[in-house]
C-alpha cells in the first residue's frame, strides 16, 4: 500500500551585519560574501567580518500560503506570485505563536523589504540536488530599521503571507546596521 506524504519545510536565516562608518558602501550581496566600495576600489569583504549575529530558524507555511501553492499549479492562476517583482519579507516584535491561521505580522517594523536581485531562485538545478528547495532573500540596508527585540519575520507577496517565523534569539536593529533575510522552502513528496 502506498502511502502519500507530502509537505513543505522551511527555515529563515536572519544575518545582522554592521559595517564600518565612511566610504563602505554594499553593492553586491551573494554567495555568503559581500563586496564593498572602499575608498573607490573594490575589496571582497566575507560575511564574518561585520557579522554581528546569525539566528536560525523553521517556519510554517500558512493557510494563505498552502492555497497560494496549490494556486500556482491551477491553469490560470488567480493570486499573485511570491516573485521577485512582487515577494516581499517584512519583520516585526509582536510575535506570540506560529499558526497556520496567521495573516500579518503581528506588530510590524519598518517597511515589507522587496527580494533582492536574482530572487527567488532555485537552490540546485534540475533534477539534481536541491531541485526542490526554493530560496528568498530581502536585504534591509543601513538606515532600513531600527528597532528592539525583533521576534517574528513574515514572507509574503505583499497581501498574504506564504510564510511565518519566530525570530530567537531576539535581533536588536540601530540604524548603522544591515539586515539580511535569506528563506527557504523545500517541497516534500515521500
Amino acid at each position: 500500500m502506498i502511502k502519500e506524504m507530502t509537505g513543505i519545510r522551511g527555515k529563515v536565516e536572519i544575518r545582522k551585519f554592521t559595517f564600518p562608518k565612511g566610504n563602505d558602501r554594499i553593492l553586491l550581496a551573494e554567495r555568503d560574501e559581500l563586496i564593498a566600495h572602499r575608498n573607490k576600489r573594490l575589496v571582497r569583504i566575507f560575511d564574518h567580518e561585520y557579522l554581528k549575529q546569525l539566528v536560525v530558524n523553521h517556519n510554517i507555511v500558512t493557510n494563505h500560503g498552502d492555497a497560494m501553492i496549490a494556486d500556482l499549479m491551477a491553469e490560470t492562476p488567480a493570486q499573485t506570485k511570491v516573485n521577485n517583482a512582487n515577494g516581499v519579507i517584512g519583520v516585526g516584535t509582536g510575535f506570540s505563536s506560529e499558526a497556520k491561521t496567521v495573516t500579518a505580522l503581528v506588530t510590524q517594523t519598518g517597511s515589507n523589504e522587496a527580494m533582492d536581485a536574482t530572487y527567488p531562485k532555485l537552490k540546485g538545478a534540475f533534477n539534481a540536488t536541491d531541485d526542490n528547495v526554493v530560496q528568498y532573500r530581502a536585504t534591509f540596508e543601513a538606515g532600513d530599521l531600527s528597532a528592539t527585540d525583533i521576534d517574528e519575520a513574515a514572507l509574503g507577496n505583499g497581501t498574504y503571507l506564504l510564510a511565518y517565523a519566530e525570530v530567537t534569539p531576539k535581533v536588536t536593529m540601530t540604524v548603522a546596521d544591515t539586515l539580511q533575510a535569506d528563506w527557504e522552502l523545500t517541497v516534500l513528496g515521500t
